[in-house]
């Protein structure tokens, strides 16, 4: 019998990729390149980590079952080698079974935090945003791309008022779902950046008391003034 064939060294999907690409609005692919320049946070970067031994577990498994797959397929013949092989690597693959369990543990230990964040953050039209957020929301409502410095390949927001915002206030914006980033285009290019209908709500929410406070309401017709007219 020939020998078993090395595993290959692709990425593999794991069950998991769906839930992190919706806590984290980013596809998988994404947040590797991202962990690999160094643009994540401390969390992101352990999510994306975990992920990372989780793929390399998928693979060993995928490689198992294609191994058992040919060995079942009648190509080689059924003798005591063919049994001795069968009984290895189904062992193996149970090892690579629980080896892919215990990371995608991992996995799901790392993405709690950034699961509980995304359901604790406020969901309604006027959510309650801090003044940074409001004056980055500003900025961007005037029209903004992400771009990649062609140098560095840090990732920041370039506004047309020429405020610069860093990129993780953008991934906390995004993932609140006041903005809304168009990776159709390449990040080197510029990636156009704009407000959810969400953003423009909490915008118009936040600044909703200061236009109260700053125009004085008119009196009503017929009303008496609140000073007396001075008499000549």
């Amino acid at each position: 019998m020939p020998p078993d064939p090395a595993p290959t060294t692709r990425r593999a999907v794991s069950q998991l990729d769906p839930r992190i690409e919706a806590a984290t609005g980013h596809d998988v692919d994404t947040l590797w390149g991202h962990r690999d320049r160094g643009f994540l946070d401390e969390t992101h970067t352990e999510l994306v980590d975990r992920h990372r031994e989780l793929a390399v577990a998928e693979t060993s498994v995928t490689f198992y079952r294609t191994l058992l797959n040919r060995l079942s397929s009648g190509e080689y013949p059924i003798d005591a080698a063919w049994f001795e092989r069968i009984d290895r690597t189904v062992n193996q693959m149970e090892e690579a079974a629980d080896a892919r369990d215990d990371a995608a543990q991992r996995v799901l230990a790392a993405l709690a935090p950034i699961e509980a964040a995304a359901r604790s953050a406020p969901r309604s039209g006027e959510q309650q945003i801090t003044a940074a957020d409001q004056a980055a929301l500003l900025a961007i409502a005037g029209g903004a791309k992400l771009h990649e410095h062609l140098l560095t390949s840090r990732l920041s927001v370039t506004c047309a008022s020429g405020t610069r915002i860093p990129y993780a206030h953008l991934q906390r914006l995004h993932s609140a779902g006041l903005v809304d980033i168009d990776t159709t285009h390449p990040v080197h290019a510029g990636q156009p950046v704009s407000l959810t209908d969400t953003g423009r709500a909490a915008l118009a929410a936040s600044r909703r008391p200061q236009l109260a406070q700053a125009s004085p309401s008119a009196p009503r017709p017929g009303a008496w003034p609140s000073a007396p007219a001075q008499r000549r």
